[in-house]
């Protein structure tokens, strides 16, 4: 393995330095941005970083709370390098001329990212030194080992050498033991070393352990706490005794999570091929090295050495290497820091467990919004009922990120048990959850479910379900198509919605849907639904064409859209054409937006905001008024697609159309909040700065929450099924 892996390297240096060229300033990096048309993605999403950011510093929010954003925000910044860098750093190492919307080559996107990481950590110490001071003061302590007392340092001494000492293992370097394997985001303690009777310094790593707890209570009796690195650090020549320890550095690495494009079609089996893409991730090329304050310069330039690093991928850190670690102090039982607990409701029709589901939706359309409605009510029980219906014949699922213990899958295996026929499309490209879907994938086989891992060449992102029940009159087909992952952890943080319904025009075209992921199917021509990479993005484009035309001519006209993220060129310029021929253009986009809104002649009527706070807002919602007096006779969509390139053209993607008078009003009502918001809303300007509106002290999320319960209760008063 060693020798595999020094091969590997040296063909990654030799790659590496393939057409290098100096590096941009961040000055000129950010001259650079001068494109008319589009703001740089890169850059866009370290915005949005910033936002998330910004809610571990907003005193609004509570203090426990602000520590969890301070670690959303830190695990954000790890994904983004291992997706982004990697890529660009390719770019550069081959001489690649790709740019950006905005214009940048590799090497001056790469000089703005660093400038922007810089001071992202420079932030993220300083939230943290402001959130330790504001713990200490509601006597939650996050101490440093010289601070404790001599009993408190006999504690976790001992705590220490029974708990921790004999699960490290510290690895040395010299001619007999090679530099050791560094996993991706794992922390190490590089120590350097020197032997009493000689003066060459040695070079010895030591791991800190995933598998102990970060942080250490220090007092049984109170909230204090101590990191283990400091503990590790305060007792580091327990490790090495009778050598001279001269410094002791910690040091994080972060691999490339960028694979070699490869051809799918020459695997011969999709998931051999991308449990090896896994194993391979393993050993990817570094692209971040993280280390803490006043470093050993000996030390630095030795890893720099023997990792094939540049100071331009060193990054120092004034306070924690790693935020996510402080999960464990959130856990802390103090309910009086925390949001105040809310229980989703469940909606009317779903009250009654003695009357068939089914039942239900064939009675009425349902449009469900989560975290405030029930997921488990509503959506887990359509497939749990599903499942043991003796008139269902078919359950066909897609699954693009579950979580563990999965009730989907558990249901999916008893309907296959039970002898009915069970599709389910697994995307195994669901990146970093791509072990736990091979797992479930071949769980799922070898219960008897038909699995089948999508169309070569691109990525299902769609979140649907098609059931085939026989009924008297004859097949009767029901379908939930939505927004968000079939996963019940997440759907209790992330707001999305869904659809259930029963409509012949739908179902029907979801029937040829699922043929297209599992055969050959060539539709082309979907009447309703709108599908990615068939005909979503033409569709779009006419739909906003129309709007223009609308505005051209005197109709009433408006665009509304909501979704993660946005750098589709094509749909871009629609909009700016939209603009300009009158159509005022509302944008809720979470993430990072290319498209630069309020530009006098080009955008002027397009305005963008940013929701943040204490929901991840998921859904994707799309209006189009299309010359209606009243605003409800508009076209509404709801569906997983982003407007972004890759889920136009390189994901299968699905969104339906809206019809039903009560779905559309709840649909309108949550956008007007959003457009309204004045506590979590944040404005785009054109040069993509972002400001926060401070004009309210009750956000959407808040209001959403209490309009959803009051209704539950006015219903109850009026006499309806109560709340099980």
């Amino acid at each position: 393995m060693v020798l595999k892996r020094k091969i590997k390297k040296k063909t990654r240096k030799k790659i590496s330095r393939k057409g290098k060229k100096p590096g941009a300033s961040a000055s000129e990096a950010a001259s650079a941005l001068s494109s008319t048309e589009f703001l740089n993605r890169e850059v866009g999403w370290l915005q949005f970083n910033f936002r998330v950011l910004n809610e571990a510093k907003e005193p609004r929010n509570p203090l426990l709370e602000r520590l969890r954003f301070l670690s959303i925000s830190s695990s954000n910044l790890d994904e983004f390098v291992m997706k982004r860098i990697g890529r660009l750093k390719k770019q550069e190492a081959y001489n690649l001329n790709i740019r950006s919307k905005d214009g940048l080559n590799a090497n001056q996107q790469l000089a703005e990212i660093r400038m922007q990481l810089i001071l992202m950590i420079q932030s993220l110490a300083e939230a943290f030194k402001t959130l330790r001071a504001e713990l200490a003061k509601e006597e939650i302590f996050l101490e440093k080992w010289k601070d404790l007392s001599e009993s408190e340092k006999t504690f976790v001494r001992e705590f220490y050498l029974k708990n921790v000492f004999p699960v490290l293992t510290p690895l040395s370097v010299d001619l007999g033991h090679p530099f050791p394997f560094i996993s991706n985001l794992s922390t190490s303690l590089g120590v350097t070393l020197r032997h009493p009777e000689h003066e060459e310094r040695l070079f010895a790593r030591v791991k800190i352990p995933k598998v102990l707890p970060q942080w250490i209570r220090v007092d049984p009796n109170q909230n204090k706490f101590i990191s283990l690195i400091d503990v590790i650090i305060a007792n580091v020549k327990d490790l090495f005794p009778l050598m001279d320890v001269l410094n002791v550095m910690p040091f994080r690495l972060t691999r490339n999570a960028e694979l070699e494009e490869s051809n799918e079609e020459d695997a011969e089996d999709l998931l051999e091929h991308i449990e090896e893409e896994l194993r391979q991730r393993r050993f990817a090329e570094v692209v971040r090295l993280e280390h803490g304050p006043n470093p050993d310069a000996w030390m630095l330039q030795f890893l720099l050495d023997e990792l094939e690093l540049s100071q331009e991928d060193v990054y120092e850190h004034p306070g924690l290497l790693d935020y996510t670690d402080l999960n464990v102090i959130f856990d802390v039982p103090r309910t009086d820091l925390k949001y105040r607990a809310y229980s989703p409701v469940t909606p009317g029709p779903f009250l009654d467990d003695s009357q068939s589901l089914f039942t239900t939706i064939r009675q009425q359309e349902l449009l469900l919004h989560h975290p405030y409605e029930s997921f488990r009510h509503t959506v887990e029980r359509f497939v749990k009922e599903a499942s043991v219906d003796s008139k269902v014949l078919a359950i066909k699922m897609t699954l693009y990120r579950t979580g563990d213990n999965s009730p989907f899958v558990k249901a999916l295996i008893r309907a296959a048990e039970e002898g009915k026929q069970v599709v389910c499309l697994v995307e195994l490209k669901a990146r970093f959850d791509e072990e736990r879907n091979i797992y479930w994938a071949q769980a799922l086989e070898n219960a008897g479910v038909h699995v089948v891992y999508g169309v070569i060449g691109l990525k299902t992102h769609a979140k649907t379900i098609l059931i085939v029940r026989q009924e008297t009159e004859g097949l009767k087909c029901y379908a939930h198509i939505g927004t968000g992952n079939y996963n019940s952890a997440t759907s209790r943080l992330y707001s999305d919605f869904g659809l259930l319904t029963s409509r012949d025009e739908i179902t029907a075209e979801l029937v040829e849907f699922f043929h297209y992921l599992t055969g050959r199917s060539l539709k082309n021509s979907y009447q309703h639904l709108l599908v990615a990479p068939i005909n979503m993005a033409s569709k779009f484009t006419q739909l906003i064409d129309r709007e223009g035309d609308h505005a051209k001519h005197g109709r009433p006209s408006q665009i509304i859209a909501k979704f993660n993220n946005m750098d589709d060129a094509e749909l871009s310029r629609s909009l700016y054409r939209a603009s300009q021929n009158g159509t005022p253009i509302s944008l809720i986009v979470r993430g990072f937006c290319c498209l630069k809104p309020g530009v006098p002649g080009m955008s002027e009527r397009i305005k963008v905001i940013s929701i943040i706070g204490r929901f991840l807002e998921h859904s994707r919602v799309f209006y189009f008024r299309n010359g209606a007096a009243d605003p409800l006779d508009g076209d509404f969509f709801i569906g997983s697609a982003d407007w972004m390139y890759r889920n136009l053209h390189t994901r299968v993607e699905a969104i339906v159309p809206i019809t039903d008078r009560s779905s559309k009003e709840k649909l309108w009502e949550v956008l007007q909040i959003s457009l309204v918001d004045g506590r979590q809303a944040w404005d785009m300007s054109p040069d993509g700065k972002y400001t926060q509106r401070k004009t309210a002290d009750v956000g959407i999320h808040a209001q959403l929450m209490n309009l959803t319960k009051q209704r539950q209760i006015h219903m109850d008063e009026g006499g309806e099924k109560k709340e099980s």
